[in-house]
């Protein structure tokens, strides 16, 4: 399997609440963020969204989709809300939020790892193509955030 770590950050000028409202309805993502095709909830979760199961179908600029289920295994409201996947990639995925005056940032850490065999084979020299791909689908939901929230966006950074 090829690893991956990806960092990626946005500045919103949008209140925090808001952003994370947002973030945390991973159902409506669809709706603002247009390289995800589907979003289906397969487990409801505690009050929190604790335990919650939501299975994601991307597609990517390169003509290929993944398929993975995502499952919160930690939730601090306005803060934090980490989950696991499992599927076409594995690993955890982690949002964390902070505010200062106006502007929301968003710092997504996503730790994962191929599971498809075709990735793992390329992965030696696909690998800044896949990369590449990652920053194109976080900068549609950053764009597409904005949007949805009526904000504006006032940038985007990729570690």
């Amino acid at each position: 399997m090829a690893d991956y770590r990806f960092v990626t950050i946005w500045q919103l000028e949008a209140p925090i609440d808001e952003v994370y409202r947002a973030l945390s309805q991973a159902i409506f993502w669809p709706v603002w963020w247009k390289s995800l095709l589907r979003v289906e909830e397969l487990a409801p979760g505690d009050a929190q969204g604790i335990g919650r199961v939501y299975r994601y179908v991307w597609k990517s600029r390169l003509g290929y989709r993944l398929r993975f289920d995502m499952q919160v295994v930690r939730v601090q409201p306005h803060r934090l809300i980490v989950g696991k996947a499992s599927g076409d990639v594995q690993g955890t995925g982690c949002w964390r939020l902070s505010q200062k005056d106006d502007v929301t940032r968003v710092r997504y850490e996503w730790q994962v790892c191929t599971t498809r065999r075709w990735m793992n084979l390329l992965a030696p020299v696909a690998r800044p193509l896949f990369a590449w791909n990652h920053n194109t689908v976080m900068q549609d939901g950053a764009i597409g955030l904005a949007r949805w929230l009526d904000a504006r966006l006032l940038g985007t950074e990729h570690e």
